[in-house]
Protein backbone atom coordinates (compact mmCIF):
# COMPACT_ATOMS: atom_id res chain seq x y z
CA UNK A 1 0.00 0.00 0.00
CA UNK A 2 1.38 3.56 -0.65
CA UNK A 3 -0.32 5.37 2.12
CA UNK A 4 2.87 6.18 3.78
CA UNK A 5 3.49 9.84 4.01
CA UNK A 6 7.05 9.29 5.75
CA UNK A 7 8.97 10.50 2.67
CA UNK A 8 6.87 13.79 2.43
CA UNK A 9 6.90 14.36 6.07
CA UNK A 10 10.94 13.84 6.48
CA UNK A 11 11.49 15.98 3.43
CA UNK A 12 9.09 18.65 4.70
CA UNK A 13 10.54 18.95 8.15
CA UNK A 14 14.26 19.01 6.82
CA UNK A 15 13.22 22.00 4.61
CA UNK A 16 12.22 23.85 7.25
CA UNK A 17 14.92 23.07 10.02
CA UNK A 18 16.90 23.67 6.97
CA UNK A 19 15.62 26.82 6.16
CA UNK A 20 14.79 28.28 9.69
CA UNK A 21 17.80 26.49 11.87
CA UNK A 22 17.64 26.37 15.89
CA UNK A 23 19.89 28.43 17.70
CA UNK A 24 22.43 26.93 20.29
CA UNK A 25 23.96 23.94 19.37
CA UNK A 26 22.96 19.76 19.12
CA UNK A 27 20.65 19.69 21.60
CA UNK A 28 18.71 22.57 20.27
CA UNK A 29 18.79 21.67 16.52
CA UNK A 30 16.85 18.15 17.91
CA UNK A 31 14.57 20.36 20.05
CA UNK A 32 14.16 22.01 16.88
CA UNK A 33 13.67 19.28 14.75
CA UNK A 34 11.15 17.35 17.01
CA UNK A 35 9.09 20.74 16.42
CA UNK A 36 9.03 20.92 12.64
CA UNK A 37 8.58 17.26 12.64
CA UNK A 38 5.49 17.05 14.94
CA UNK A 39 4.41 20.64 12.99
CA UNK A 40 4.54 18.99 9.59
CA UNK A 41 3.34 15.64 11.36
CA UNK A 42 -0.27 16.84 11.87
CA UNK A 43 -0.22 19.13 8.80
CA UNK A 44 0.36 16.44 6.25
CA UNK A 45 -2.25 14.11 8.34
CA UNK A 46 -4.53 17.08 7.83
CA UNK A 47 -4.00 17.72 4.37
CA UNK A 48 -4.08 13.82 3.33
CA UNK A 49 -6.35 12.72 6.10
CA UNK A 50 -6.97 9.13 4.25
CA UNK A 51 -4.86 6.44 2.81
CA UNK A 52 -6.00 7.12 -0.47
CA UNK A 53 -5.28 10.96 -0.12
CA UNK A 54 -1.67 9.50 1.14
CA UNK A 55 -1.33 6.75 -1.94
CA UNK A 56 -2.56 9.56 -4.66
CA UNK A 57 0.09 12.48 -3.51
CA UNK A 58 2.56 9.07 -3.45
CA UNK A 59 2.35 8.65 -7.08
CA UNK A 60 1.48 12.15 -7.84
CA UNK A 61 4.42 13.31 -6.22
CA UNK A 62 3.92 16.72 -3.49
CA UNK A 63 5.39 19.31 -5.63
CA UNK A 64 8.90 20.24 -4.24
CA UNK A 65 10.82 23.12 -2.71
CA UNK A 66 10.54 25.87 -5.63
CA UNK A 67 8.15 27.77 -4.45
CA UNK A 68 9.53 27.98 -0.71
CA UNK A 69 12.96 28.75 -1.61
CA UNK A 70 11.73 31.31 -3.99
CA UNK A 71 9.82 33.09 -1.39
CA UNK A 72 12.75 32.24 1.28
CA UNK A 73 15.70 33.22 -1.11
CA UNK A 74 16.81 29.82 -0.65
CA UNK A 75 16.61 29.54 -4.86
CA UNK A 76 19.91 31.75 -5.21
CA UNK A 77 22.07 28.91 -3.31
CA UNK A 78 24.15 26.74 -4.83
CA UNK A 79 23.61 22.87 -3.63
CA UNK A 80 26.66 21.39 -2.02
CA UNK A 81 25.72 18.16 -3.86
CA UNK A 82 23.67 16.46 -6.48
CA UNK A 83 21.26 14.51 -3.45
CA UNK A 84 20.27 17.92 -2.10
CA UNK A 85 18.09 18.18 -5.04
CA UNK A 86 16.59 14.68 -4.93
CA UNK A 87 14.80 14.79 -1.03
CA UNK A 88 13.87 18.88 -1.94
CA UNK A 89 11.40 16.77 -4.65
CA UNK A 90 9.63 15.62 -1.74
CA UNK A 91 8.48 18.86 0.37
CA UNK A 92 5.01 19.73 0.17
CA UNK A 93 4.28 23.42 -0.16
CA UNK A 94 0.72 23.17 1.36
CA UNK A 95 2.04 21.00 3.89
CA UNK A 96 4.86 23.22 5.01
CA UNK A 97 2.83 26.02 4.82
CA UNK A 98 0.12 24.22 7.39
CA UNK A 99 2.93 23.12 9.42
CA UNK A 100 4.65 27.64 9.61
CA UNK A 101 0.55 28.45 10.67
CA UNK A 102 0.84 25.50 13.52
CA UNK A 103 4.20 26.35 14.55
CA UNK A 104 3.34 30.10 15.27
CA UNK A 105 -0.03 29.32 16.38
CA UNK A 106 -0.26 27.06 19.42
CA UNK A 107 -4.26 27.57 19.52
CA UNK A 108 -4.43 26.50 15.92
CA UNK A 109 -1.96 23.76 16.71
CA UNK A 110 -4.45 22.50 19.65
CA UNK A 111 -7.52 22.69 17.45
CA UNK A 112 -5.40 20.45 14.30
CA UNK A 113 -4.30 18.08 17.11
CA UNK A 114 -7.73 17.49 18.39
CA UNK A 115 -8.67 16.83 14.86
CA UNK A 116 -6.27 14.12 13.73
CA UNK A 117 -7.09 12.72 17.05
CA UNK A 118 -10.15 11.31 15.58
CA UNK A 119 -8.33 10.38 11.65
CA UNK A 120 -7.36 7.39 10.42
CA UNK A 121 -3.69 8.16 11.21
CA UNK A 122 -3.32 8.32 14.75
CA UNK A 123 -5.51 4.66 15.34
CA UNK A 124 -3.86 2.30 17.04
CA UNK A 125 -0.87 4.38 17.64
CA UNK A 126 0.09 6.86 20.71
CA UNK A 127 0.88 10.25 19.14
CA UNK A 128 2.80 12.52 21.04
CA UNK A 129 2.47 16.44 20.03
CA UNK A 130 3.64 17.99 23.19
CA UNK A 131 6.57 20.06 21.62
CA UNK A 132 4.18 21.47 19.10
CA UNK A 133 0.44 22.35 21.39
CA UNK A 134 3.06 23.33 24.69
CA UNK A 135 6.24 23.76 23.67
CA UNK A 136 8.40 24.97 26.89
CA UNK A 137 10.95 27.86 27.19
CA UNK A 138 13.71 25.34 26.29
CA UNK A 139 12.07 24.50 22.94
CA UNK A 140 10.68 28.31 22.55
CA UNK A 141 14.95 29.22 22.66
CA UNK A 142 15.85 26.29 20.72
CA UNK A 143 13.26 27.26 17.76
CA UNK A 144 13.37 30.86 18.31
CA UNK A 145 13.49 31.35 14.00
CA UNK A 146 11.31 28.31 13.62
CA UNK A 147 8.28 29.81 15.85
CA UNK A 148 8.77 33.62 14.65
CA UNK A 149 5.32 34.54 13.22
CA UNK A 150 7.09 37.96 11.18
CA UNK A 151 9.92 35.27 9.84
CA UNK A 152 7.20 32.21 9.15
CA UNK A 153 4.74 34.29 7.72
CA UNK A 154 5.65 34.46 4.29
CA UNK A 155 5.42 30.90 3.91
CA UNK A 156 2.36 30.39 6.48
CA UNK A 157 0.58 32.88 4.44
CA UNK A 158 0.32 30.70 1.21
CA UNK A 159 -2.14 28.04 1.93
CA UNK A 160 -3.62 29.98 5.91
CA UNK A 161 -6.98 30.27 4.32
CA UNK A 162 -7.10 26.69 3.13
CA UNK A 163 -5.64 25.33 6.78
CA UNK A 164 -8.82 27.34 8.68
CA UNK A 165 -11.34 26.09 6.34
CA UNK A 166 -10.15 22.28 7.05
CA UNK A 167 -10.01 23.02 10.84
CA UNK A 168 -12.76 25.78 11.28
CA UNK A 169 -14.96 25.84 8.34
CA UNK A 170 -17.68 28.44 9.83
CA UNK A 171 -15.08 30.42 11.01
CA UNK A 172 -14.52 34.12 9.60
CA UNK A 173 -10.62 34.83 8.77
CA UNK A 174 -9.26 37.57 10.06
CA UNK A 175 -6.57 39.02 8.63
Amino acid sequence: MLADLSPLIAATTQWLTCSYPACGGALAAALGEVQARQAVTAAAWLRYPTPTDAALVAMAGPGGSAGLDWITGADTATPDHADDFAWRTWVDEVVASWAACLLTDTDLARLAVTEIAEGTHATGVPVEFRRLVAPDTQDRQAAALLRHPDLLDPVAALHRPALHARLDPGRALIA
